[in-house]
C-alpha cells in the first residue's frame, strides 16, 4: 500500500543556503546526497540552485544553470526512483531542468517572477508548485505584516492558482505552498500551522516546507532556556513536530532536509489517523 503522503528531499547546489549552503555545491556530491535521499524514501528530488533564505541576493541565469544542469544530468543518469523538481523562478532555468528530466517546476514566485514561466509550464505539461511569499527572498522578513494572514494567503494562492489556469495550465498539475518562513514572523507561521485545514479549501493538494526553519530555532531556543536560536543540527524535532500537524490538517507533500526521520513519523501518523496499518510479516506486535 503506498504511503498517503510523498516526501522532497531537499537537494541545494548552492553556496549560500541557510541549512546547508555550500555542503553540496559540488555536483558529484549533490548527486550522491540525492541517491541517499531516495534510498531513505524521497519520492521527489527537488533541486535548486539559489537560495531564497531570508536576504539572499539573486544569481543570474547563467551561473543557476551551471550549477544545477550537471547534477540534474547526474540524477537522470542513475535512473532513480523518483520524480525531479527544479527549484527555480527562471524560465529558461525550468527549460533545461525539463529536458534533462524534471516534471514538476517548483516556483517560490508562483509564476510572478519570469512571464514566460506560466506559458512554459502550461506547454510543457509539467506539474508546478505555487507558493505565497512576501516581497522577494532579500526583503521578505523586512516587518512582513497581514490583515488575517491565512485569509491573505489563501487569496492569494486562490488568485495564482487561476492565473495559471487561465495560462493553459491544468488545474490537476497544481500545488499550493503556504511559504512557512517566507515572510512571515514566528507566530505567522504558528497561526498558517494551525489553520492549514483552511487553505485545502483551494481543492489542491499542500506542500509543507518547514525543515530546519528559523522560527524553530527560536522556539527551541526558548524552551532551553537559551538566548540565541538553536542552530539547524538542532531544529529536526520541531521539523517532525510541524510536519505530523500539518499532515493531520490535511497537508501531502513536505519538503524536507532529512528523509528518514520524517518517513518514519508521518507514516506512524497516518497509520494512527487512518485507524489501520498492514504489517509486512506476521512477527510484528
Amino acid at each position: 500500500m503506498s504511503a498517503p503522503f510523498r516526501l522532497m528531499g531537499i537537494v541545494n547546489v548552492t553556496p549560500d543556503s541557510f541549512s546547508d549552503g555550500g555542503e553540496f555545491l559540488d555536483a558529484g556530491a549533490a548527486v550522491e546526497h540525492a541517491r541517499l535521499l531516495v534510498e531513505e524514501g524521497a519520492d521527489i528530488l527537488d533541486v535548486g540552485g539559489e537560495s531564497t533564505r531570508p536576504g539572499a541576493e539573486p544569481v543570474g541565469e547563467v551561473e543557476e544553470l551551471r550549477r544545477v544542469l550537471p547534477v540534474l544530468e547526474g540524477i537522470a543518469a542513475l535512473g532513480l526512483e523518483a520524480e525531479v523538481s527544479i527549484d527555480t523562478t527562471k524560465a529558461s532555468v525550468a527549460r533545461a531542468a525539463i529536458a534533462a528530466g524534471a516534471t514538476i517546476v517548483n516556483d517560490v514566485s508562483a509564476l510572478r517572477a519570469d512571464a514566460g514561466m506560466a506559458e512554459l509550464v502550461a506547454e510543457s505539461g509539467v506539474q508546478c508548485c505555487l507558493m505565497h511569499m512576501l516581497g522577494e527572498p532579500r526583503t521578505m522578513q523586512a516587518d512582513p505584516r497581514y490583515t488575517d494572514v491565512v485569509d491573505d494567503v489563501k487569496a492569494f494562492l486562490d488568485e495564482r492558482m487561476a492565473f495559471a489556469v487561465a495560462a493553459g495550465v491544468e488545474e490537476r498539475r497544481i500545488v499550493l505552498d503556504p511559504g512557512i518562513g517566507f515572510g512571515k514572523t514566528v507566530q505567522h507561521n504558528l497561526e498558517l500551522l494551525r489553520r492549514l485545514g483552511e487553505l485545502t479549501q483551494l481543492g489542491r493538494p499542500l506542500l509543507v516546507g518547514t525543515s530546519r526553519k528559523s522560527f524553530l530555532g527560536r522556539i527551541a531556543a526558548d524552551v532551553l532556556g537559551h538566548a540565541e536560536p538553536e542552530p539547524t543540527s538542532e531544529r529536526l524535532e520541531g521539523t517532525i513536530a510541524t510536519n505530523v500537524l500539518a499532515y493531520e490538517r490535511g497537508a501531502s507533500i513536505f519538503r524536507v532536509h532529512d528523509v528518514a526521520p520524517l518517513r518514519v513519523a508521518l507514516a506512524v501518523t497516518a497509520a494512527t489517523l487512518g485507524g489501520r496499518w498492514t504489517p509486512t510479516d506476521a512477527t510484528t506486535t
